[in-house]
């Protein structure tokens, strides 16, 4: 029973506000009585209306009056104290009382049997005792029935089968009542289980969550989720400062296009479908995307990440992107590269002023001797190869690392760089050997390839302290020209070989040793074959070697 309702002129009034459960024990067994209550009182006032005689029948005076006892210990007992199945003894007083009542006015009315059918209602309905329910709801109207038939002790079998019908309809009620409040007790555990179940997942996922949220609140990253539609579904507090920081100050809600996200210039707006929330909407997997954001003095370097999400059936479903401020970083790299520039302008104008006095002098073949020459070559040779070095210092901080492309024999380089650094390699007990084919060309500027070359060829011949094999390869592969250069020297951890192109970057087992360098060699490399078109990869281990391999295009 949830609720019971009538409709008046006032409109719809509430008879019961709450589901029946919710009721005191009280409470229910005052609403369990009041259907038989109400009827006893229609038959009073439909026996005082057309049958008056029948109220001088002290036994229908019994039937009256012993309903009104009934419903007022319904009211008074505090049943809630007393043993829980003891609400019961009401419907079967209402059983006596009902005798009573059909003994004293079936004369005047008929039927009066019938309200038998409101105690057997209730207790089979009650899920109490089910079996003895079932047996008083055949038995006891029975008794209804029978028990006056032999008091009058004038019985017959006639009369006795005249009555028998309505037990056997009684019985059916209390059968279908009981099966129906059965299964409907086994509905409610279930749900109750259920429910139950529900709560702890509820509590366990609320708890989750908060952990979430306050894990997310703690980092120092901005954290933002999205569905496969490009809906916010999680953001952290850092990424509402950053969401806040982008957003135009004439615009209170921004969309996606509307938000001030700058390229690495910090002028040019990032086209809406180049943005990180917009790539990774498409799908993308981006590590260390930079991009400005905001305006003005409080603009702020962010690298962004994204990594997609899927369902259960693999389809994406979303993804979640990570902000990192990263400004101080920035900043301070670009004053590493001013200092680096500001530097080797220092030095570019006395390199070229000791360049240009030597070559006076060199100019000078009479009046120098054999033992002056050699070391004025000295100073040229290592002069050039410091000015060449500012020089590509220069070009690689201004992003102007020029190249001149022409048709070369990159065999000829190869074995020409493999020759020039076999002394070398000798005295430190290496075999280097070349492995290229007689031509292999390709347009590159040869200057600058065998700049990589060198510098490839003495890293593996350096950092193979212990001797060893170097072997330097070339081939074609798909339309690139590919060239490696592998030792079996010191090798790299992992974490080496991820920052091993940075400028000045030198492992911490060689800055533990005496092998000379400053580590611009590889960074300046990469630049050179970038300039080209290509790209560099290695691959290492510590303790077995390291393969650096280059791939530029054939025709650039």
């Amino acid at each position: 029973m949830s609720s019971i309702a009538w409709k008046g002129s006032s409109g719809r009034i509430l008879l019961f506000r709450r589901p029946f459960h919710e009721y005191s024990l009280r409470g229910r067994v005052m609403l369990s009585q009041m259907p038989l209550s109400v009827t006893a009182g229609i038959t009073a006032f439909l026996i005082l209306a057309f049958f008056p005689e029948t109220l001088l029948n002290p036994l229908f005076i019994s039937f009256l009056l012993s309903q009104a006892v009934i419903l007022i210990l319904c009211l008074a007992v505090p049943w809630h104290r007393l043993p829980y199945p003891s609400f019961l003894v009401i419907p079967l007083l209402d059983l006596v009382s009902i005798c009573l009542g059909r003994e004293g006015g079936q004369d005047s009315l008929t039927g009066l049997s019938l309200m038998a059918v409101f105690p057997v209602i209730w207790l089979c309905a009650s899920g109490l005792f089910p079996k003895a329910a079932v047996a008083i709801s055949f038995f006891g109207p029975l008794a209804i029935i029978w028990v006056p038939l032999f008091l009058r002790g004038a019985v017959s079998g006639q009369d006795l089968a005249r009555s028998f019908l309505l037990p056997v309809m009684m019985l059916g009620i209390g059968v279908t009542v009981s099966v129906m409040t059965l299964s409907m007790v086994r509905q409610q555990r279930d749900l109750e289980e259920k429910d139950s179940q529900l709560r702890v997942v509820l509590t366990g996922s609320k708890r989750q969550e908060r952990l979430l949220n306050t894990v997310l609140d703690t980092v120092h990253l901005g954290v933002l989720a999205v569905d496969a539609e490009g809906h916010d579904i999680l953001m952290n507090r850092k990424q509402r400062k950053h969401h806040q920081l982008a957003s135009p100050p004439t615009i209170e809600d921004p969309n996606e296009s509307q938000l001030l996200v700058f390229a690495a210039d910090r002028t040019t707006l990032v086209p809406t479908d180049q943005r990180p929330v917009r790539r990774a909407v498409l799908g993308e997997e981006f590590t260390d995307y930079l991009v400005w954001l905001g305006a003005g003095a409080e603009q702020r370097a962010i690298s962004t990440s994204a990594r997609p999400m899927t369902d259960q059936d693999g389809n994406f479903a979303g993804s979640v992107i990570v902000f990192g401020d990263v400004t101080e970083l920035v900043n301070a790299l670009a004053a590493k590269d001013d200092f680096v520039s500001n530097v080797s302008h220092e030095f570019r104008t006395p390199l070229t002023s000791i360049l240009g006095y030597v070559e006076l002098l060199l100019d000078d073949d009479d009046d120098l001797t054999d033992s002056q020459r050699g070391p004025l070559e000295i100073i040229r040779r290592n002069s050039e190869r410091l000015l060449t070095l500012v020089s590509d210092l220069l070009s690689s901080r201004n992003g102007q690392l020029l190249v001149t492309p022409e048709a070369v024999n990159v065999a000829e380089l190869v074995r020409t760089s493999v020759t020039a650094a076999l002394p070398r390699a000798a005295e430190s007990g290496i075999h280097l050997r070349a492995d290229a084919p007689d031509r292999l060309e390709a347009h590159i500027d040869a200057a600058r390839i065998s700049q990589v070359l060198d510098n490839l060829v003495s890293n593996a011949i350096k950092y193979s302290p212990d001797g060893g094999d170097v072997v330097v390869s070339l081939r074609s592969e798909g339309g690139h020209m590919v060239c490696s250069v592998s030792d079996t020297g010191m090798g790299m951890s992992q974490q080496d070989q991820e920052e091993v192109f940075a400028k000045f970057f030198r492992a911490a087992a060689v800055r533990n040793s005496t092998i000379p360098g400053v580590g611009l060699g590889l960074s300046i490399s990469k630049a050179i074959v970038e300039a080209h078109g290509g790209r560099v990869s290695l691959r290492s281990e510590v303790g077995k070697g390291t393969t650096f391999t280059f791939a530029v295009p054939v025709q650039n």
